[in-house]
């Protein structure tokens, strides 16, 4: 029965990638399409792509952690608990940028999100290399996304803001 929590952790990234993408279908053909962005930009469709990769990378990872820990143990917390953590984040950026429209917030977000990250992978290391390594391609387009976001905030000031 050991699948059972192989395919729950690794299907457990997908669950808000799923509600995110509701929130996100709707806005990248109106209000996204009116923003400045980049030229050098991943095509829209690239994105559903990456992002079910990725999720599927993270939560093997977690998976594999979770079963070298022994489970939901003490030695399983601050690991798991950063992983826990840079989820909720991760999940919490589409609301904020695509939902609420707020650049500004999402800007900040995502950089506390790639840092949580990379205090995942660094408490992953000593556990499992293999977990830390799927967890690389997630890092790198995080850093790609940040770039992205800061790019669109800078070049799509707040109407709202006094000046």
């Amino acid at each position: 029965m050991m699948w059972i929590p192989m395919l729950s952790l690794t299907a457990l990234p997908h669950v808000g990638g799923i509600f995110g993408g509701l929130i996100t279908r709707k806005e990248v053909k109106t209000w996204y399409t009116r923003l400045n962005k980049p030229s050098w930009r991943p095509p829209n469709a690239a994105f559903p792509v990456a992002w079910t990769t990725l999720y599927t990378g993270m939560g093997y990872g977690s998976y594999l952690v979770w079963k070298e820990l022994g489970g939901f143990t003490q030695d399983a917390l601050l690991p798991l608990g950063l992983y826990g953590m840079q989820l909720a984040l991760n999940w919490a950026w589409t609301p904020i940028f695509f939902g609420a429209h707020n650049i500004k917030l999402a800007m900040i977000e995502i950089v506390m999100l790639t840092g949580t990250v990379a205090a995942t992978m660094v408490s992953w290391y000593p556990i499992s290399r293999t977990a830390t390594l799927l967890m690389v391609p997630y890092l790198a387009w995080l850093c790609l996304a940040t770039s992205l976001n800061y790019c669109i905030w800078r070049d799509n000031p707040d109407p709202k803001k006094d000046y």
